[in-house]
């Protein structure tokens, strides 16, 4: 697994030795972030739920994103996240690591949200308390015109809308589907 872009691009990242973890491929990266491109700037925050390896978040870096969260409920995810920080020389102070499951850190209030979230759980998991989380009324989870984003299997049919916000893309590429979402 590769950076496709930006500042790191070219630079591989380690992948876990078991094949649990599914990442996200390097052509679904490339479409999903020319598609985020506008929104990435030197103030841009992003979300990595589920983050396994940490590309997504990587990427956005290398792209110029400000400062990325990756959420991973395993702690060895997390080890190996922190690896990749490391062994592409990314500073500590752009990154947060956290060992939790989504839904427990989506449930919680945050100080700052962030402009851009991606949600990437193993397919077969229930995405409706994340959505929930994201859509409820005093969600903060979400900076003003953030975008939010669930990667999922083409079977998994998820809502157009929950709570407060409505999916106004959905994107497929073989048997994966991106589903933008955003604030009505």
């Amino acid at each position: 697994m590769r950076i496709i872009a930006g500042e790191f691009r070219g630079r591989v990242l380690k992948s876990p030795a078991d094949h649990r973890t599914r990442p996200t491929s390097d052509r679904l990266r490339e479409t999903l972030f020319n598609i985020l491109a506008p929104r990435i700037g030197d103030d841009t925050r992003l979300l990595d739920l589920c983050a396994g390896t940490g590309a997504i978040g990587i990427e956005a870096l290398s792209r110029g994103a400000e400062f990325v969260t990756f959420v991973d409920k395993s702690r060895r995810a997390c080890a190996l996240i922190e690896e990749n920080l490391d062994l592409i020389g990314i500073d500590e102070s752009k990154t947060e690591v956290v060992a939790l499951p989504a839904e427990n850190f989506t449930g919680r209030k945050h100080a700052v949200g962030w402009d851009i979230a991606f949600y990437d759980p193993p397919y077969d998991n229930d995405y409706s308390l994340v959505l929930f989380d994201f859509g409820a009324e005093e969600s903060t989870l979400l900076r003003e015109d953030g975008v939010f984003i669930a990667e999922h299997h083409s079977k998994n049919i998820l809502p157009d809308a929950s709570g407060n916000i409505r999916r106004w893309r959905l994107l497929t590429q073989g048997d994966t589907c991106l589903s933008f979402y955003e604030r009505s």
